[in-house]
């Protein structure tokens, strides 16, 4: 980009003038912000609130990496999109809502999101990037593309009212994430953002937070979350830090690293069941979990029951036809009205909790307990498209 690329045009100096005003930015540090280029993966709840603070800062190329389409759901907490772009690609919308914000920042697309083929030439295309992910597969794999690329790695992470942000790889001497998590939990130990839920305004806080660190990250102003955590608890308002060093046993960024080079099975976390448990169980009369497709099957045979173990406020959203609703918590209560014979088919929001049921189940003598795999939203999306997801 050329140095005059890089002029504050006078448009910009009025957008920009209150950022201007601030010794510690002035006419320097905002060009400097206009020469950044900065990634936001995830045009989610966190990836939302960051692009927008960083598109009004002045960021002269900003990328957008997701591959997923606006959902209802989304709008209590995604605020780059609007009832109106529902069932449309989200970098779309965020496009869009992100050239109304300022359009002097060039809006770049990567449709296909961050994957262990193109994530580390995608992060050598950028100077900073910005983890706005909602699951740990796409952390870690975030986490090492920016160690190789030597791409600062702005972290955040949700989970009911707390709040987590973090800078990683920002130089030799930073901790990355596998310093702190070395390894991922074990799957169905943590429950997504959709069978656990997610306050809407805790993710503006937290994207805003990401945005702030990455605006300093491009100034080299203030002091970095580098090497620290910081954890907000929204409830009580609180906040703490806890300090991050470099593990010399880290498995990428160690003395002795294991991992050098990407290799896409490694990112392949299932936050279910762990496979111990289903190949365990896996010689029992009926199979512990068949898709939906397969469901659909053993339900027109009529021979099957089907149980919703839903909250009956979920149940009020969407239910599968025929289906008797016993809610997770009121399973133990219920088992001498549940058959032993026919099979008895389970079901919830995405197929975690049917799947904690079908164990019980199984573990107190029925056998013929079936997990539906990917719950009613992917009967929604399968079966019958008419259901409202949530």
């Amino acid at each position: 980009m050329s140095s005059s690329a890089n002029t504050l045009h006078s448009e910009e100096l009025s957008r920009y003038s209150r950022h201007i005003l601030l010794d510690e930015i002035g006419m320097h540090g905002q060009e400097s912000l206009k020469r950044a280029r900065v990634l936001v993966i995830g045009a989610g709840g966190l990836g939302s609130p960051a692009a927008m603070y960083l598109a009004a800062a002045g960021i002269g190329v900003l990328g957008i990496a997701d591959f997923d389409k606006v959902e209802l759901h989304n709008l209590q907490r995604q605020l780059l999109h609007g009832t109106s772009d529902v069932d449309n690609l989200k970098t779309e919308s965020a496009r869009s809502r992100l050239r109304d914000i300022n359009p002097h920042v060039s809006v770049v697309l990567h449709n296909s999101g961050v994957t262990p083929e193109n994530a580390t030439s995608l992060f050598d295309q950028y100077d900073i990037v910005v983890d706005g992910s909602d699951n740990f597969g796409s952390r870690y794999l975030n986490n090492d593309a920016a160690y190789f690329s030597n791409t600062p790695l702005v972290f955040g992470s949700i989970f009911k009212f707390e709040g987590q942000v973090s800078v990683f790889n920002d130089n030799p001497e930073a901790p990355c994430y596998r310093c702190l998590f070395p390894d991922p939990p074990p799957p169905g130990s943590v429950p997504s953002c959709g069978e656990a839920g997610v306050l809407g305004a805790l993710c503006g806080i937290i994207g805003s937070m990401q945005a702030l660190e990455t605006i300093k990250q491009v100034l080299q102003i203030g002091e970095s979350l580098s090497g620290e955590l910081l954890v907000l608890e929204t409830l009580s308002m609180r906040t703490r830090k806890l300090k991050i060093k470099k593990d010399p046993h880290c498995p990428l960024c160690g003395t002795a690293p294991e991992i050098e080079i990407i290799r896409s099975e490694s990112y392949q976390y299932n936050c279910d069941i762990a496979s111990s448990d289903t190949e365990i169980m896996a010689n029992e009369p009926y199979p512990i979990e068949i898709d939906v497709s397969e469901a659909n099957q053993i339900l027109q045979t009529g021979k099957a029951v089907l149980i919703d173990v839903r909250e009956p406020y979920e149940q009020e959203i969407c239910k599968i036809e025929g289906s008797s609703q016993i809610p997770l918590n009121t399973i133990p209560a219920n088992l001498d009205k549940l058959p032993t014979s026919d099979p008895l088919m389970i079901y919830c929001h995405h197929g975690s909790r049917s799947m904690q049921v079908t164990q019980y189940l199984r573990k107190n003598g029925f056998t013929n307990a079936i997990n539906i795999a990917g719950g009613i939203d992917a009967w929604a999306r399968e079966i019958d498209t008419n259901l409202q997801r949530y």
